[in-house]
């Protein structure tokens, strides 16, 4: 899987936000409820699906595929007016399970981050409620991100809390 799309990922652990977290990376989970309903699950699970989370936050520059597939590249732009650089990405998996929706995509080379990160949506039937969830490890991929260390972290944690507020809500 690490090739799909021809070139290769910044780093091995291709597909764990799956499960086990790698270490050595910094690691992230946010999960926030959204609402209630089965219907706002699949309505939120076909947003995501459509990168909705991304264009929601002013970062999706462009996407090879309408809708998100199995090695998707994708670009997003990072940064604020004229000061921003293009981060591509390729998906290296998508969720589609009665209760999770959702994509989990790498980075490629002359993205500023090596890692990986998980868009999704769950829906918990014991109360009806549906939830965003964003899963992350990462580690710095060049010398400004170093640079930056916790900036760079507490930055990852607000665009966390802003891809979840891009989703419906109910």
């Amino acid at each position: 899987m690490e090739n799909v799309g021809g070139v290769p990922f910044t780093y091995s652990e291709v597909g764990a936000t799956r499960g086990v977290m790698p270490e050595g990376y910094h690691q992230f989970r946010l999960r926030r409820r959204i609402g209630r309903g089965r219907e706002l699950f699949e309505r939120a699970g076909a947003e995501i699906l459509a990168y909705r989370i991304q264009k929601g936050t002013g970062v999706f520059h462009a996407a090879s595929t309408p809708t998100v597939e199995v090695g998707t590249a994708l670009t997003v732009r990072l940064g604020v007016g004229p000061f921003g650089i293009m981060a591509p990405c390729r998906v290296v998996y998508v969720l589609d399970e009665p209760d999770r929706r959702g994509f989990a995509y790498g980075t490629l080379p002359g993205h500023p981050e090596s890692g990986e990160e998980l868009f999704a949506v769950e829906y918990d039937a014991t109360d009806d409620s549906v939830y965003g969830l964003i899963v992350a490890f990462s580690r710095p991929g060049v010398w400004y991100t170093r640079l930056g260390g916790p900036v760079v972290r507490i930055i990852q944690r607000l665009f966390a809390g802003r891809y979840i507020d891009a989703l419906p809500t109910a």
